[in-house]
This record gives C-alpha cells, structure tokens and sequence, in this order.
C-alpha cells in the first residue's frame, strides 16, 4: 500500500494484483488545472516540469487534458541538469505572450535549478499542483495559485499519542525527529551521511520529543494503516482458529484488503478496491508576499471531484496577481478576444487559440465574446450596427407620411394636372374658334383628359402596395396612355388625309370625318384594354415583401405578376407612339396654319426617349427608387403630350386673338 506512488502502470490489476495506492490521482490534478484554466478565461499556457520520463508522460496528459477545456499550449519544457540548455528554455519561456506556466511531474531535483526558473520566470504566474511542496519554492511560488488537498482529521488521537509517542527506544521515531528538528541520532556514521546529502547543520536535542502533527501526506498515510487494520481486523474476525499466526499470507490478506469499506469522516466512504475513484477536495490557494521572506496564503477557491461530477468555486477578487490587471482577471491568451459583433478567424498553420478577428458579414450577428460563427438574422430581420442583435427590417415604400420624393411627386402631379384642366377650360371656353376646331376639337378634349387622368394615376404609384393598387397602377396608366397616344396618332393621320382629299379626284375624300379619328382612338385604346383585362385575368400583380434586394429593408412592392404583361402593354404604348412620330414626320411639311404635325413629332419624341431610357434605368433600381423612375417617365411623357400640343395653341388663344380667325387661317394656307 503506497501512499505517494503516482504511476498509472501500477493500476493494472493483472500485473500488480496486489498493489493498492493512497496516493495523489494525477489525472483528477489534471482535470483539477484545466477546469480552472478554462474558469480563469486562460486559453495561452505553457507547461514546465522537469526532465523524466515522469515528467514527460504527465505533460502530454496534462496538455490532452486542458486542451479538451479548449485552452491551448504555447508549448512544453523540460528542465534537465544541463544549465546552458535549461536557460535557453527560460529564455523562451521568458519571451513567450503566455503569461502562465503550470508546474507538472515531480520537484526540481536541485536548489539551485529551483532558483534559475525564479530568477528568469519571476514575472510569470505560476500553477503549482498538489504534488509540488512549497518548500525551498516559496520565493517562485510568489504571486501564483497553489492546489492543496483538504486534509481530513484523524479523529481522537488520544491513544495514538498514549501507545505509540510514548515509545521511547524507537529507531522509528528517532528517524522522524532527525528529519522534521534536524537532531542529531548520535549514530557517527549516520550523522555525517545525513549532512553531506542535505547539507543541513544537526544539533543535540534530545530532549525534544515528536508531536503528533497533521501535515502532508499524513492523512493518506492515515489511509493506508486504516485500510490495512480493516482488512487485518476482518481476517482475524472471521478465523475460525483463534490462534492464527501474526504473519498472515498476502494473498490471504489481500482478500479481505480489497473488500475494506469505511468511513472516514465527514461523509467520506473509502472503498479500497475503488481508491483512484474516491472523492477529491482540493483547496486553492493565492500566496503573495508582502514583504521580504514575509508571505500570506490565502485560500481563494475549492476544487471537488467525485464520480458523479465536479465543482469549482473560486474569488478572483482575492487575488493579488504579479502584474497590475486593473482590478480584472489576469489574462493568458494568444490573442485577444473577439468582441461581440466579430467571429474568430482562424491563422494558417497556428493553434486554434491563435486567431485573427474578422467583422461579421451582412445580415449577421454575434452576441458573445470569441464567437466561433456569426449567427444568420432572419429574412425579416437586420444586425443592429454594431452586430450583436437582429433588429426588425425596416420597411421601404413611397410613404405618404415621411417621404420627400413622395411629397415631390405629389406636387408635381397636382400642378400639372391644374394646368391640364385650365388648358381644358380654355379649350371648352373657345372651342368654336378656328384653332381649337382645326384639329378636331373632340380629339383634343379626349387626350386632355387622358392626360388628366395619368397625372392622377401616379397616386396609385404613392404609399403601401396594397393588391388592389398593384393591379390598377399599371394597367391604369398603361390605358390612359394609350388614349392618348391614340388621340396624337388619329389627330395626325386626320391632318395627312384632310391635305390629300384637298386634291380633286382623290379617294381619300370618303375617310375625311370624325369617324374614322373616332374609331381609331376606341379601336386603339380597346387593344391596350384587352391586353391589360388578359394580364389581370391570368397573372395578376399581387403585393410582396422583398427581404433581399437591399440590405437591413423590406421593400414593400408589386409584383407584376406576368413580367410578359407588363413589358406587352408598355411595348403597345411604344408601338402607338412611333407610329405617330412616323406619321407626324411625314406630315411636318403640309401648311402650318393647320399643321399640327411638327409639335406632335416633338411631342412623341420626347415621350419614346423618356421610356426608351426610363427601362433600362427601371431595371437597374431597388425598391422605392424603381417606382420613382416609373413615376418620373409619367410624369415627363405626359408634360411632353401637354405643353408641346397645347400651349402653342393656348398663346395664339390668349395672347394673338387676331391669328384666331378664319381669315387669317385662310390666308396664311393659300
């Protein structure tokens, strides 16, 4: 029964069946460092013990260990004998960003090695594990955190005292007195091989007597004897033959041994067939000195471990750290932490605590510290700007409330649309002069209010799409536009007629009249209104949301519901129009007292570069804007139709009432 020996080998039950250990479990000290590495936020660390085969095995489990607590290892040195090599690691240690190194294995086996790691390590925080005894270390230990196991009373030690202090011819004791008060033994020979190894100064003190103390390992030596008189108290208890030997046959021994139960105090049950899973309470402890060979250990945490699980409480506020932290944890990383709103970004070929930050992407978020993705907002949602939380989209529409473009258009159309229905005021007030009458005063009327009528149409371009307005905005404009264009073309063609039925013998004396003007514009406008009954019957524009045209909106808009539709009805408006550049063209040389035929030309080529540009420019916008420029090649073409037809005539009307004469007209023709 070992209460110090550590080896992971000396578990195997099949090459040593009879061994037991009281000792130290390394791997719950392991578990112990990385669980509080992983509290402290260290994720930088670096690894010390010395040279050994010891040394080396328990590194690497130790590195697994905190690893799996995902903190990483700047890397892991080993001290030996030879002292040049032992500096260049300091060196590196002393140079690395980690800021905490973790004692590991066994003691330096030298002072003077002790010494070299606290002259060049002084400003590293150290973890020191329960092995690590501070003795000669006191002065490395400075300012670092110490795990030491809660030792468990022994109880009522009044007959230990009574039966075995009192033994005084005891090698035994004497041995134990030379080491803990360095007496001499009066053994010549013992005496001088214990100074040459220790290089102690002994003196004569045998008057001193040993006390019972409770120091480390007592306790597990405490729990090796007591496991022992267990077993040898059981063995003894069920011999049928009360005179059996003192020296009992280990087998014999080991079978009670190994079914030793008891408790040992404060609810503590040892199982000796079960040693390496007994619960472990370790105690954390900050040692700082005050001043010279004038340190204070203070206990800032406790550590337990059971089969069922493990918990962890520490006060880092009772912490003094080596370095000034600005009353925060002391930090040990590679690299700093990612903020919220940020992801880690890992580097080529370095540790994964090794990393970069890097700005999370459009449309996405990162609430905590080191996110290792960023978080993809919904489709309705938007990453505030700082992006660490989804907001709602916000919503993009020509809004009646808080729009300047929407108030804009709204202006525009309302002026214009006055001045429409003033120049149809001075139409109806004259229309039995020369001018208004030339050109078919009902065709003038007709396209006036058409025009009308597509200023009016832009409101149902202006605030939230809704269904209904989706599927009139565009077949209302598309018909009004129609009628117009079809009033330019008949007012036109009637020109070109009326010149050539002027000729005697000519057959186009029987289309002269308003009939056919008439006719064509119903017949023209009846088109435009069956090809928009048609789209509104089998795909109809509907209302939709777009989360994904512009970043952080909702664009509330209409879709066309046939792309084909739409594109046919504007392609019939530009069919209707270059027919009337066309016929308005060929008509620019006929007499100008009746000739319209300069201005209309004007007039539609105004109005087919307005949409020829306005689809190009349509297709390139998002959201509000692709309305605006809907609105705007409205607006444009029906100014175009207004002021180059009408205001010409509106002058002569008002301000040159004496060219508003038959007479005049008559004379100026011949």
């Amino acid at each position: 029964i070992s209460y110090g020996a550590t080896h992971p080998a000396l578990n195997d039950r099949v090459q040593y069946p009879h061994y037991f250990s009281t000792g130290p479990n390394d791997h719950i000290q392991h578990i112990a460092i990385a669980e509080l590495v992983e509290r402290l936020g260290w994720t930088w660390v670096i690894i010390l013990a010395a040279s050994g085969d010891y040394g080396e095995r328990e590194s690497k489990n130790l590195r697994n260990e905190i690893t799996k607590h995902g903190a990483c290892i700047d890397f892991i040195a080993a001290l030996t004998e030879d002292k040049d090599r032992d500096i260049k690691t300091l060196v590196r240690i002393q140079k690395s960003s980690a800021e905490v190194v973790i004692l590991c294995g066994e003691l330096f086996r030298t002072r003077s090695l002790s010494s070299e790691v606290e002259e060049m390590i002084i400003n590293k925080t150290l973890l020191v594990p329960v092995t690590w005894v501070p003795l000669y270390n006191i002065l490395l230990f400075n300012g670092g955190l110490l795990y030491k196991e809660t030792i468990v009373g022994l109880g009522d030690k009044t007959k230990f005292n009574n039966y075995v202090m009192a033994i005084e011819e005891d090698e035994l004791l004497k041995d134990l007195l030379t080491t803990t008060y360095s007496c001499l033994t009066h053994d010549k020979e013992k005496d001088d091989l214990l100074q040459r190894v220790y290089n102690y100064k002994y003196w004569n003190c045998s008057s001193f007597k040993l006390s019972a103390q409770i120091l480390y390992p007592s306790h597990r030596v405490h729990r090796a004897v007591m496991g022992l008189a267990h077993a040898a108290h059981d063995l003894l208890s069920t011999s049928h033959n009360k005179d059996t030997p003192i020296n009992i046959h280990r087998r014999e021994l080991h079978r009670y041994l190994r079914n030793v139960r008891y408790n040992e105090g404060r609810g503590r049950e040892i199982v000796f067939n079960e040693l390496e899973k007994c619960p472990v309470s370790y105690m954390i402890c900050a040692l700082y000195g005050e001043a010279k060979f004038v340190f204070k250990e203070t206990l800032v945490g406790k550590y337990f471990w059971s089969k069922s699980g493990s918990s962890l409480e520490i006060n880092t506020q009772k912490i003094i750290w080596k370095k000034n932290t600005n009353n925060q944890t002391l930090k040990s990383q590679c690299s700093p932490n990612c903020p919220p709103g940020s992801r880690k970004l890992l580097r080529e070929r370095a540790p994964p605590c090794c990393y970069d930050c890097a700005r999370c992407s459009e449309g996405e978020i990162s609430n905590v510290t080191d996110a290792e993705n960023c978080l993809k907002c919904g489709d309705y949602e938007w990453p505030n700007q700082e992006k660490t939380h989804c907001i709602q989209k916000q919503m993009e529409f020509l809004s009646y409330t808080d729009d300047s473009l929407t108030v804009a258009f709204i202006l525009l159309s309302l002026v214009f649309f006055i001045i429409a229905a003033v120049i149809l005021g001075i139409f109806i007030s004259f229309r039995d002069t020369p001018v208004v009458r030339a050109n078919n005063h009902t065709l003038s009327f007709i396209l006036l209010v058409s025009i009308k009528l597509s200023f009016l149409s832009v409101f149902l371009f202006l605030g939230r799409p809704v269904d209904i307005t989706c599927m009139l905005r565009q077949t209302s404009f598309g018909i009004t536009f129609s009628i117009a264009v079809s009033c330019v073309l008949a007012k036109t063609l009637m020109v070109s007629i009326a010149f050539k039925a002027t000729k005697p013998g000519s057959p186009w004396r029987k289309w002269v009249g308003v009939k056919l003007a008439n006719g064509l514009v119903f017949i023209c406008s009846l088109i435009q209104f069956l090809i928009s009954v048609f789209w509104l019957v089998i795909a109809p524009p509907f209302v939709e949301q777009n989360t994904h045209s512009e970043p952080g909106k909702i664009i509330i808009q209409c879709n066309e519901g046939s792309a084909i539709g739409f594109y046919i009805v504007l392609s019939y408006m530009g069919l209707l129009a270059s027919v009337s550049f066309i016929v308005a063209f060929l008509a620019r040389s006929l007499p100008d007292s009746f000739n319209e035929a300069k201005y209309i030309t004007f007039s539609m080529l105004l109005f087919c570069s307005v949409w020829i540009t306005m689809i190009p420019a349509y297709l390139s916008t998002k959201g509000k804007y692709m309305v605006a420029v809907e609105i705007f090649a409205i607006i444009s073409s029906s100014c175009g139709l207004l002021f180059c037809i009408f205001l010409p005539k509106c002058y002569i009307i008002l301000f040159k009432p004496e060219m508003n004469t038959k007479q005049y007209l008559l004379r100026n023709n011949k």
